[in-house]
């Protein structure tokens, strides 16, 4: 049987198909069967492979409907192998820092453009832990049906490969860094993008590294004041069971290393608000259907990818901050009290 594909797998192949051998590493995390026909999910890296190394590591498709993230770390990483044919500073960072990317953590569900993976999983509710607080009903996560969005599960079942492939991922590539970020790329929500961090179970605990969240936070709008980002706690707008990262995050807090999941949630509200006319396609209340908005949106974000690769590698220069502290204090106040 042929294999199944679409675009953006056919995409990351293309480059592993390349002459990228000198620059690119990459592994596949597992295989999903679908139809008698297995999918990958690929992780592909670049940069310094040592332990020891600050990371970056960039995430998307979590949502098989929400392949804009995709696209986005697709030309993301496209560029920067691009520029390493001819750009010495880039090399030269690439020797003290290393970058991950997982594109396609839901192939299935791509090809299938779902939202869920093949077995009905919403994966970023499959995680096991539970929020401390009420949920909004369904979308927090469910164990009812997986006829239904948003299904976790059953409740004595292992992770879904695929999330366990992250998962694994994440903790033997990422946590032992003593630095690491992570920017998982998401459409779906609202007329503005935001930038969230955990957690997503509780409006009432702030994470251990507030504070150095907090003045990344600061670094990014005061380098980039006219950027149009949100950059909040994602517990301001609901709380979900089963986050990948939160469950993660807690994991990380068995050293001492300074771990900090970000979600990019793309405000795909406003794509409908300039052209209703998309909602009659199924991706289209999480995709820029139009061309010339796709273009500008694959671009808009290349900012925020650049500013948190150079935070990574110069992570030492700012996060013992003297006022990260005050920051901390402030963000208590606002967002937790």
């Amino acid at each position: 049987m042929i294999k199944q594909s679409f675009p953006e797998l056919e995409q990351v192949e293309a480059i592993l198909q390349e002459d990228n051998a000198m620059y690119l590493h990459s592994q596949i995390l597992c295989r999903v069967s679908h139809d008698n026909d297995e999918l990958p999910v690929y992780a592909l890296t670049l940069g310094n492979r040592e332990a020891d190394m600050p990371c970056v590591t960039f995430v998307a498709g979590v949502h098989g409907l929400e392949r804009i993230g995709t696209q986005v770390v697709i030309a993301f990483l496209e560029g920067l192998l691009e520029r390493l044919k001819w750009d010495r500073v880039l090399a030269e960072i690439l020797q003290r820092v290393r970058i991950h990317f997982l594109p396609i953590v839901n192939p299935i569900g791509m090809l299938n453009k779902t939202r869920a993976n093949g077995q009905g999983v919403d994966l970023m509710r499959n995680a096991p832990v539970d929020s401390q607080e009420k949920t909004i009903l369904l979308a927090g996560g469910h164990r009812i049906s997986s006829v239904l969005p948003w299904y976790r599960g059953k409740a004595n079942d292992s992770m879904q490969p695929e999330a366990q492939a992250l998962c694994d991922f994440i903790a033997k590539e990422v946590l032992p860094a003593p630095f690491s970020v992570v920017l998982d790329c998401h459409s779906g929500f609202g007329f503005r993008n935001r930038i969230w961090f955990p957690y997503a179970r509780s409006k009432l605990e702030p994470i251990k590294h507030l504070k150095e969240v907090c003045y990344l936070r600061k670094l990014f709008m005061q380098t980039y004041p006219h950027q149009d980002y949100l950059f909040e706690p994602q517990s301001q707008h609901y709380l979900v069971h089963g986050d990948l990262w939160d469950f993660l995050y807690m994991k990380s807090l068995e050293n001492d290393n300074v771990f900090l999941p970000l979600t990019l949630e793309m405000g795909s509200w406003r794509w409908i608000r300039k052209n209703p006319l998309q909602l009659r396609q199924l991706l289209g209340l999480y995709h820029p259907i139009k061309p010339h908005r796709l273009s500008r949106v694959l671009r808009s974000h290349l900012i925020l990818m650049e500013f948190l690769l150079h935070a990574t590698l110069s992570y030492q220069s700012w996060i013992n901050s003297s006022d990260a502290k005050e920051l901390e204090q402030q963000a208590l106040t606002h967002w937790y009290a």
